[in-house]
């Protein structure tokens, strides 16, 4: 299971943006080349399924002309910028292979999104789902962490509505599944999930050992929280093989170094217009180290033989998991075993990622005699009764449960935002028939509130990454929402307002601030929570 997940970042009013290289970069690293293996699989006739969650801001941001045309304008100059090193490096054989290497790479990447996908890679994936090879599944929203949002049962209501209005005009039908944000459950979510038609989604390894009453399988077969609910728990030993750098396939000495880049290793005056225009250095996406030494010792990197390991690894994942499975196989009916990782880290954190995935599917594939790859909503359509049982509460971040998105560096931001989702539901009771402008205003205050709760700027300030920005963005939102509020809240409503923000922050133009009544979220709960409406 890959979760493909990125905050809406847009700055329309920037002509370049350090933090919309966020998507520039996984365009570029991951999701084309995944894409890339997709087709090809599907091309020689490897059968496959894979379950892949497309966020809905990530989905709105691959939507959105303005950041394609800010991508075709970053390959191109990174395409200059790979031609350029060609030359630079003459008189360094192993060093002008791989500018070479990256030149055509950069080229592929450029007309591919270009020609072959005409910078729309929704229908693409799209497409994979209706050729069998993947099932495409939603996220909350803005990925908001749900457990913090749990005494406004419906701003988490509005969070899954908007994201399956969302990811059903886009990607052409309602999903089955859902991620929950970072994995984080709390009881009571599943009957919000259910009144909307869900069929499953995931928890870590926690979530379901800890379940009530207790599954005699473990996380290798699914529990049932509610009738027509499946809850899939995440096995920690497929997961920690594939992602973890230490004990992991990434952490090889063969792969790609992620950290050393020509953007911080040569001088600014070569990079010309790789540099922001305050003179912050960024990465390029060239890199011509792999994982051995210290910063300043690392040896060059070999695609060869990389692309070598990655096949050995991906053998040695597949006799792991026909071990395992065959284990299992002995003391239950049907294990499942299920591998979720970040999307972002197949190319992107580990370059190899999409060989090792490409190696991996089709010796699934050819060897049929212990397992086959299988996607949750077909695994429920083979295998529909479970033990009924209720998870615990848990998250896959550290330490299991919600410090990362509550400690002492995130946690003022809550009561800003209970505040505005206490506020946004009394609109949304008040104003029942809204005139046209303010139904814009009603539905780009449930716009902001839904940036303001992205639990990706909560995380980043707990990780120290890019903290000035992310308070900036939970306080721009916030404060965004109070202004638009106050103006409703008067009566004196007016235009100027909410057209700057809908030009600026234009996700969701299917919003209706309507998820936020509870006469229009909830009266299906019962009748749902019977099956699938």
């Amino acid at each position: 299971m890959l979760h493909a997940h990125l905050p809406f970042v847009r700055h329309p009013e920037h002509e370049q943006f350090l933090e919309e290289n966020w998507l520039y970069e996984a365009l570029t690293e991951c999701y084309l080349p995944l894409l890339g293996v997709f087709e090809r699989l599907v091309d020689d006739g490897v059968p496959f399924r894979i379950t892949m969650v497309l966020t809905p801001s990530l989905l709105s941001m691959l939507e959105d002309k303005l950041l394609k045309e800010r991508y075709l304008k970053h390959v191109e100059e990174l395409v200059s910028l790979a031609q350029r090193e060609v030359r630079r490096t003459a008189r360094n054989s192993s060093m002008q292979r791989l500018a070479k290497f990256y030149v055509e790479r950069f080229v592929q990447a450029r007309d591919r999104f270009a020609s072959s996908y005409n910078g729309d890679l929704i229908s693409a994936f799209r497409a994979l789902e209706s050729a069998g090879a993947l099932e495409l599944i939603t996220s909350a929203a803005t990925h908001a962490y749900l457990p913090l949002l749990q005494p406004y049962p419906l701003a988490v209501a509005a969070q899954i509505r908007t994201a399956l209005a969302c990811h059903k005009r886009l990607l052409g039908r309602c999903p089955s599944g859902i991620w929950l944000p970072e994995c984080g459950y709390y009881q009571g979510l599943d009957g919000i999930l259910c009144s909307h038609g869900l069929r499953y989604f995931f928890t870590d390894t926690h979530g379901l050992l800890y379940a009530n009453p207790r599954p005699a399988f473990g996380v290798y077969a699914p529990i049932l929280p509610r009738p027509g609910l499946a809850v899939f728990g995440r096995d920690r030993k497929s997961s920690m093989q594939v992602w973890s750098s230490k004990v992991g396939y990434p952490g090889d000495t063969e792969y790609r170094d992620f950290y050393r880049d020509i953007g911080f290793d040569l001088d600014s005056s070569y990079l010309e217009n790789q540099l922001q225009p305050t003179g912050e250095r960024k990465s390029t996406g060239i890199k011509y180290h792999r994982i051995t030494g210290r910063t300043q010792q690392k040896k060059i990197y070999r695609p060869e033989r990389a692309a070598l390991r990655a096949e050995s690894h991906a053998e040695h994942f597949m006799t792991e998991r026909e071990a395992q499975i065959a284990e299992l196989a002995e003391m239950m009916p049907a294990p499942i075993v299920v591998s979720p990782y970040d999307a972002e880290l197949f190319g992107h954190w580990w370059f190899e990622g999409p060989l090792f995935l490409d190696a991996f599917i089709r010796r699934a594939a050819s060897r049929q005699a212990v397992f086959k790859m299988v996607t949750p909503g077909e695994y429920l359509r083979l295998h529909p009764f479970q033990l009924q049982s209720t998870p615990a509460p848990s998250s896959w971040g550290r330490g299991g449960y919600n410090e990362m998105w509550l400690n002492e560096s995130n946690d003022w931001i809550y009561k800003h935002i209970h505040w505005a989702s206490e506020r946004m539901i009394s609109l949304a009771e008040r104003f029942k028939t809204p005139g046209p402008l303010e139904r814009r205003i009603l539905n780009q205050a449930a716009r902001e509130l839904m940036l303001g709760q992205a639990s990706d700027w909560a995380f980043i300030m707990k990780t120290g990454t890019m903290v000035p920005y992310a308070r900036r963005r939970t306080i721009e939102h916030l404060d965004a929402f109070r202004r638009l509020y106050l103006q409703l809240d008067s009566g004196r409503p007016n235009s100027s307002l909410v057209e700057s923000l809908e030009k600026r922050h234009n996700i969701f133009p299917e919003m209706d601030y309507r998820c936020f009544q509870e006469d229009y979220c909830f009266p299906r709960l019962s009748e749902a929570c019977r099956g699938r409406p």
